[in-house]
């Protein structure tokens, strides 16, 4: 089994804290990813998995046994670093085959288990050579065989794939995901690539600041993000945020005014006392449209990217906290300096109060295509 459960967690150093009281539970097969900005705790909070890390508070559990004071080796657990840390003057077979050699499993045990970590990976015509004649992705493969030949209950993975280049990080998410797959593992695996995420998450767990923002799959946070800060972070590019003033509520959602004083019926929960109100209207780039839509935004790119397939522009827009962002289709006549009318659609938007929290949605996830749920 790889059942995990992390009840009321801490990590204090001296007086600042790092994890603030994390709860979670994993269950056997599940594939989790901890995303978030550089210092949101996520490999901290790994590491505390792992047992690198002693905890302040709380308790972390592995199959029904609490781990706090178990030693790495102990914990049922195998963790695959950001750096290979791989022996130089070993074969890949060594490599491989150290942790069982640790053990002192017999020499057939060994060769059984090396050559079926070698053939899951396809390493198998590799197994003579050293770390330096092999690729960045081989030699990421041979780690992560190390990690497999130890049949732990929770595999760990801390941002396995940065010192990859672009073309190598989308081949070995492929990997991974096949990886998990055949393996029926649990996986714990850590990233601020939030495309590492999306593309092999069965669910999320976004980190600020040392807390859980939110958890779900990769479309319960890309369709209905509880706050500012999920809604900002999971996406890309990411979402534009303009302020608005609330105007009414009905039995459709909830009417704002945009800067521009055009009106907005966002399909929202209505809520009582909207009018007058400061509220945060989300929209994220693909959303927008060069077609008749409920309302529109001026927009005057500064920059313009044409991609072949997308062109995305880059512009100054009243309202809005950060540079406004449209994705368009390849062949939308966007230039620099010259103006554009975008229409917006309420049933895309989303809205948020004062404190940051998401007015629930009318889009119900749960009515989206299960096979499309997961990225």
């Amino acid at each position: 089994m790889g059942e995990l459960q992390l009840r009321d967690v801490y990590k204090n150093y001296g007086q600042m804290e790092v994890i603030k009281g994390v709860d979670l539970d994993v269950d056997h097969g599940e594939f989790i990813v901890f995303v978030g900005p550089s210092g949101c705790g996520k490999s901290t909070l790994l590491r505390m998995i792992a047992g690198l890390e002693e905890i302040t508070g709380g308790d972390i559990t592995i199959d029904s046994k609490i781990v706090n004071n178990l030693p790495p080796v102990k914990r049922g657990i195998a963790m695959v670093f950001q750096s290979y840390a791989l022996y130089p003057h070993m074969s890949v077979y060594e490599n491989i085959a150290f942790p069982l050699r640790v053990e002192r499993l017999s020499n057939d045990k060994v060769e059984e288990k090396v050559n079926a970590a070698a053939g899951i990976l396809q390493l198998t015509e590799r197994l003579k050579h050293k770390p330096g004649e092999l690729s960045g992705g081989q030699r990421q493969r041979v780690a992560i065989g190390r990690a497999i030949v130890r049949e732990p209950s929770v595999f760990l993975f801390d941002e396995p794939l940065s010192n990859l280049d672009a073309a190598l990080r989308a081949e070995m998410r492929v990997e991974l995901a096949k990886l998990h797959n055949n393996l029926d593992a649990t996986m714990i695996y850590v990233t601020h690539d939030q495309v590492e995420a999306m593309t092999m998450a069965d669910r999320i767990v976004v980190l600020d600041h040392g807390i859980i923002s939110q958890v779900g799959t990769p479309l319960e946070l890309y369709h209905k993000p509880q706050n500012l800060f999920v809604a900002g972070f999971i996406g890309n590019p990411k979402m534009n945020f303009i302020t608005v003033t609330g105007k009414q509520a009905d039995e459709t959602g909830i009417v704002v005014t945009l800067p521009s004083g055009q009106d907005l019926d966002v399909k929202v929960l209505p809520r009582d006392d909207i009018a007058g109100r400061s509220f945060t209207l989300g929209i994220r780039p693909e959303d927008l449209t060069l077609k008749q839509a409920d309302a529109t935004i001026e927009i005057t790119p500064s920059v313009v990217e044409h991609l072949g397939i997308h062109t995305v522009t880059y512009s100054s827009v009243e309202g809005a906290s950060n540079t406004f962002c449209a994705l368009l289709p390849g062949s939308a006549p966007a230039k620099v300096g010259a103006s554009i009318s975008m229409g917006l659609n309420g049933a895309d938007c989303h809205l948020f109060d004062e404190n940051g929290l998401a007015f629930d949605r009318r889009l119900a996830v749960s009515a989206l295509d299960p096979a499309e749920m997961h990225l």
